[in-house]
Order: C-alpha cells, then structure tokens, then sequence
C-alpha cells in the first residue's frame, strides 16, 4: 500500500506543478502532429515439417502525438494510436514532461529502461517468419526479460550526462491492484539503461545496454525460482563514409516467468545477435543472425536439462522507390530445437513496399 501511495503522490504532485504553471498562460491549442505508415506484401513461407503458405501480410499505424508548452517552458506530450487489423486502437500511452536541460519524465506506460537501450541489431528489413508450431521459447531479442506495470514512471538524462555522449534513464513500476489469479502477474519492477556515444576510427561508436528486477505473484500453486529480470549489453559502430557501414553485436540473459506453453511456465535463457547494415544511395542491404536458447520449465522447479534454442539469419534489400516509399524484399531461415528435439526449421520470403508519413 506504501507503495501505491507514494506512486500515487508523485504521479498527482507531477501533473499538478505543471498545471499550475500553465494556468495564467493564454489559451493557444495543443499542438497536434499525425504520423504513421502502410506496410503491405506477399510472404511465402517454407517450414521443413509443414506445408508452404503463402499471404499477404499487412502492417498499417497510425499515430496521433500531441504537445504544449507551459510558461515554465515545459513541454507536456501524449499520443494515441490506431494500428493495423489486430489491433484496432492503442490508448495506453502516459505523459511525457520535456524539461528545457533536455531531461524527460515519461509518466504511466513508462515501460522499462533496460530495453529501453538495448542496442539495435540489423535484420531483415521485412515482414517474414518460419511458422512456429512448437512450443519453443528461446529468445532471439535482448529485451526478452524487461517486464513492467502500467503504474510506472521512467526518467531520462539530458545528453551528455557526467560525461559527453552519455545518457541514462531508470525506470519504475508498482503493483496495478488487480486481484492475483492462477498464473504469474508482474507486480513491480525496476530498471536501469544507459547508452553512450563517442566518435572513434572515423566514425560512431554506440554502448548501450541495461539491466532489471521483477517482482510478480501468483495466488495458488507453486512460485517461480526466478522472476522476470536480467540484463543486456551491445554496441555498433558506424563509418562516416559517403555509403555508410554499420557493424552490430550484442548480447542478453536472464530469466523470465509467466510462459503459458504446456506446464512451462518460467525460463532461464540468453541470447547473442549481431548484424551488418551497407547504405549505398537508395539501397539499403542488411543481414543480421540471432542464436537464442532457454530452459523452460514448471514454476518452482530447477532446470529441465534439456533446452529449447532458435537459430535465425536473416537478410533484407531496401530500394528507395520515392520519398516516403521503399520497396522491401526480405529472407529468413531458422534452425530450432524443442526440449533437445529438432523443431520449427525451414525458410520464408517476403516481397513488400512500406508508404510512410
């Protein structure tokens, strides 16, 4: 309860102070900006122990932001957004406070900063997938551990904080009040990230990475041996060269609870991803690999010893076809394994354009 009250206060006291100092400013409108994209394509997919598909894959947003400015020269920001044909709407985003030093508090749905400053690794650019039919949970993301409740609250730095090209966020979450039920439920968190840029050999070099704690609950039956939690580290470096190249790696583990898939219901898990992305007037090639593996396992219980793992490559050519419009066609193969057995192999092409605005 001490902790509702105090998220409570801060979240009221927060709002309030900008309230205020709005109050004797004239009335001059929200400033509204409209943004979003329409992906479509063709995907023909190739597992190796099904049958070949082929579908239209679709991927369409769009995102209304919003932002003012009080006297104090605060900048307070939210946005809603209506997204593609499964889901219909979002209207979870919180407030955002831009303060002049150029810091930031992100209030409600703030998220979580480990994967805030996960690094980006270069894939393929398109919208393909080898069908999974297994119950496999090995990760091929670094931030596949980074749980939090909608009560949170995120800040971040000004760049250059301490030290020139560094920035760092926290984050926090508190428990939402819903009544436990059978299976886990994320009930707080916190999390650090920070990023770090610095100009090297001719180019920029990015550090990124975060690390995190979950406490969750469950009502009846056995807890999990490990809440969701861990950590995450990368880097990439850019030339500056008139085409450039952009060289990734990175690296996460941890542990993650509430898997819904056959009794399994908690993870430990680690994965490495690296990429390469080549710019050459209005192509853009990338290639990218993961290798992900988890022991997944009932809650409560230790290790199974035999582990699930996701091996992907993937490789894309983006064409500029005119401002705003890039034509995409992209390739994925995976070699995985369920519980030590062969699972979810095989290839999918993807043939697309995306209009953005």
């Amino acid at each position: 309860m001490k902790k509702e009250l105090l998220m409570g206060t801060a979240l009221l006291s927060t709002l309030g102070a900008a309230s205020v100092a709005q109050a004797d400013q004239p009335t001059s409108g929200v400033d509204v900006t409209l943004s979003g994209n329409h992906q479509t394509g063709v995907e023909f997919d190739s597992p190796s122990g099904g049958t070949d598909t082929n579908a239209q894959i679709n991927d369409n947003n769009f995102t209304v932001s919003l932002s003012a400015m009080n006297d104090s020269g605060v900048t307070i920001s939210s946005s809603f957004k209506i997204m593609d044909e499964n889901t219909k709407e979002d209207y979870d985003a919180g407030f955002t406070l831009a303060f002049e030093s150029g810091a930031k508090l992100d209030i409600l749905n703030a998220g979580n900063s480990a994967g805030g400053h996960a690094v980006s690794i270069p894939g393929s650019a398109g919208a393909e997938g080898v069908a999974n039919t297994s119950t496999n949970q090995a990760p091929t993301g670094l931030d596949f551990m980074t749980g939090s409740t909608a009560l949170g609250v995120e800040f971040h730095t000004a760049s250059d904080f301490l030290a020139d090209g560094l920035k760092l966020s926290v984050s926090l979450s508190t428990d939402t009040g819903a009544d436990a039920t059978t299976t886990y439920r994320t009930d707080s968190h916190y999390g650090i990230g920070a990023t770090y840029v610095t100009d090297l050999g001719g180019g920029s070099l990015t550090l990124g990475g975060g690390y995190t704690e979950t406490d969750g609950s469950i009502s009846s039956g056995t807890a999990p041996n490990d809440d969701t939690g861990g950590m995450n580290v990368g880097l990439s470096f850019t030339n500056n060269a008139d085409n450039p190249l952009t060289v990734a790696v990175g690296f996460a583990d941890g542990s993650k609870a509430g898997l819904t898939d056959n009794g399994s219901d908690e993870m430990t898990a680690d994965v490495v991803k690296a990429g390469v992305k080549y710019v050459t007037g209005d192509l853009t090639f990338n290639v990218g690999i993961a290798s992900g593996e988890a022991d997944d396992h009932a809650n409560g219980t230790t290790t199974s010893g035999s582990k699930d793992a996701q091996d992907v490559t993937s490789a894309s050519v983006t064409v500029k076809l005119a401002d705003g419009i890039n034509g995409i066609l992209g390739y994925t193969a995976t070699a995985s394994s369920d519980e030590g057995a062969a699972s979810d192999d095989g290839s999918a092409w993807y043939i697309g354009a995306n209009m953005s605005f």
